[in-house]
């Protein structure tokens, strides 16, 4: 098993062909040097670098000696920090537990702090309701199908901007970030 250091390493040492060809092998679960969902947690960090944001990698918090909480990353990007949360499932939907999850650590946080679940396999209808609710913590939601398309366009700090401003504007968590029209 790999360390943390070792997998930053190794990913940091990618480029977009890299995460490209890294996305294809997570998606026929062809991930042998990486612990389960550890690839796809490190590849959207990585997409964020490389597209000019500032990154925090996988980390434990600690209150009083005792762990608190893992965040799989924080992204600050555009004038947002963003507490990241990936989910890399075979074949289910993410259910509303993570929703539930990251928008209790939003609540630790100050009050512009903006979460995001990135899931590979998309978000169950009672995940999506949860993330509507969840409002005044905001939690957006990224499908499979949004973090391949800012891969190919070698930009996803321009979709997580889109992505905020659907939810200011309409409220919206989970707009589709490959429609590109700020709503």
């Amino acid at each position: 098993m790999a360390t943390a250091a070792e997998y930053q390493s190794r990913i940091e040492s990618l480029h977009w062909d890299g995460l490209r060809a890294l996305w294809s092998d997570i998606g026929q679960r062809d991930t042998p040097d990486w612990e389960p969902g550890k690839a796809f947690e490190y590849l959207v960090l990585r997409a964020f670098q490389l597209d000019g944001a500032d990154v925090k990698w996988p980390y434990s918090v600690k209150l009083f000696e005792e762990e608190i909480e893992q965040i799989d990353g924080v992204i600050h990007c555009e004038g947002l920090s963003c507490l990241a949360e990936s989910k890399d499932f075979a074949k289910e939907a993410v259910d509303n537990g993570p929703v539930a999850k990251l928008r209790s650590q939003l609540l630790r946080r100050p009050t512009g702090t903006v979460g995001s679940i990135f899931s590979r396999t998309g978000f169950t209808g009672p995940a999506r309701s949860l993330s509507y609710l969840a409002l005044p913590q905001t939690v957006l939601l990224w499908n499979g199908q949004e973090i391949q398309y800012a891969l190919e366009r070698e930009r996803i700090c321009r979709s997580l901007t889109l992505k905020y401003r659907a939810c200011v504007a309409d409220g919206l968590t989970d707009y589709n970030t490959m429609e590109g029209i700020i709503p």
